[in-house]
């Protein structure tokens, strides 16, 4: 078993890295992104009259849209991105860039990582540069390079797709691009493996933060409704199989049907007009009332227990009747096995066969969908929580796709993955343990 482990462990960063290497080029191929997004809303906006789209307004300028692509390395190759993304490639941390006058000559502010402004005098002199910088300029790692007309215009026609060189060479010689740049930066190892995930485009705040803040509530749902649903449903399925075909069986797996054959979402909806709305018996939204924080601890406890029993109802309900069910039929196909036949012809008492030998080999399927159950626990259920309104993990992923927030997508895809990955193992351990013929190290 130790060996197993060990072989499961090590090929865990690899299988992750394919995921996230697969869904990161995904992000860059898939249109709509954050750059196309915000060109899209100034176009729309424009059209609509809107003043901040309008010439003289808060137009979205050329730098605008410079910075977000550095944001997210857009302009960098998806390789080298993904590298960055992973922290094993340094990428630019700080940017600063200037226009040179006709005299050749720029000013470009930076910020030493004390918190110290400095305004650097640049001079060009073709593509090599003079300029006199403090002595944490070159400690702390900054450069300088320069941008030609020319390499302006080229990356204005990456972004747009534009090919023709005679549109490069005339864009080279428009206003936005005709004068040469300087660009100081600050390159550093900023990625995955430095604790880093990237700032959300969309509301502009750390991603790990942001999952930080969401998990909790996922969590508190999805362990809660994992513990009522199995305490519940495993002696339920055990009660079935031993009373087969009696009237409790057939009562009670006519509401199980019904409540697997109805969505979580729907039903959702049902009790939200029905307990919520008509008869005011649960609040309609969220996860706790307005004036929660000034309650008292016996206040807390009630409002939260109020807010908790409908959308955990909808949690409960498919994982419910799906375990009973599953519980009932591994137990009847195991009580008609020979082992079990054998050991009551023996003298052993048909319950305790039962218990002691059907019963263990029928929670094994139980046991290897932990992978399955333990994401589903922080991943929550995206449909449930917009019905509810329940700020939780499974709306941040949904909004982080909506919204194409690149950084945002891969934080949550790599938490879901990590969650996948070691519920596996821990579905394997689980059915070594529980069953003895099973011996991984051989």
């Amino acid at each position: 078993m130790r060996k197993y482990i060990i072989r499961r462990l090590l090929l865990m960063p690899i299988t992750l890295i394919g995921i996230t290497f697969l869904v990161f080029c995904l992000t860059r191929m898939v249109p709509g992104g954050p750059v196309e997004r915000l060109l899209q809303e100034q176009a729309i906006g424009a059209l609509a009259g809107d003043k901040s789209a309008a010439p003289g307004g808060m137009m979205v300028g050329e730098a605008d849209i410079e910075r977000l692509e550095e944001l997210f390395n857009l302009q960098e190759p998806v390789w080298l991105a993904y590298l960055q993304w992973l922290g094993v490639r340094r990428r630019e941390v700080e940017i600063s860039k200037a226009e040179f006058d006709d005299k050749d000559t720029a000013e470009v502010t930076i910020s030493s990582l004390s918190g110290h402004s400095a305004v650097i005098e640049v001079f060009r002199e073709g593509n090599s540069l003079q300029y006199l910088a403090e002595p944490w300029f070159e400690k702390e790692g900054w450069r300088m390079r320069v941008e030609s007309p020319l390499q302006r215009a080229q990356r204005w026609a990456k972004r747009h797709g534009i090919t023709d060189s005679s549109t490069i060479a005339e864009r080279a010689k428009s206003p936005a691009c005709s004068r040469w740049r300087i660009v100081a930066y600050r390159k550093a190892f900023d990625g995955l493996l430095q604790g880093s995930l990237g700032r959300s485009y969309k509301y502009n705040e750390p991603v790990g933060g942001m999952m930080l803040s969401r998990l909790p509530v996922s969590l508190y749902f999805g362990i809660l409704g994992v513990i009522i649903a199995y305490t519940v449903s495993i002696p339920l399925g055990v009660y079935k199989a031993l009373s087969h075909n009696s009237l409790f069986d057939s009562v009670s797996s006519l509401f199980i049907f019904v409540g697997y054959a109805v969505p979580g979402f729907a039903l959702g909806a049902v009790l939200l007009v029905y307990l919520g709305a008509r008869l005011e018996w649960f609040p309609l939204y969220g996860l706790t009332s307005p004036e929660f924080s000034g309650m008292s601890w016996g206040d807390k406890v009630k409002d939260l227990a109020s807010h908790t029993f409908l959308p955990l109802s909808c949690y409960v309900i498919s994982a419910f009747a799906m375990i009973t069910m599953m519980m009932k039929n591994n137990l009847m196909g195991h009580m008609a096995a020979d082992y079990v036949r054998t050991a009551v012809a023996k003298g052993v008492p048909f319950r305790k066969a039962v218990w002691r030998h059907a019963f263990r080999n029928s929670v094994i399927p139980l046991a290897s969908s932990l992978g399955t159950t333990l994401c589903g626990v922080v991943a929550g259920s995206l449909l449930i929580e917009r019905v509810f309104d329940i700020q939780g993990f499974g709306m941040l992923g949904f909004q982080a796709l909506m919204d194409k927030d690149y950084s945002l997508i891969m934080g949550t895809l790599l938490l879901s993955s990590v969650l996948i990955v070691v519920g596996n193992l821990l579905s394997d351990i689980l059915v070594a343990v529980i069953d003895p013929r099973i011996r991984f190290d051989s």
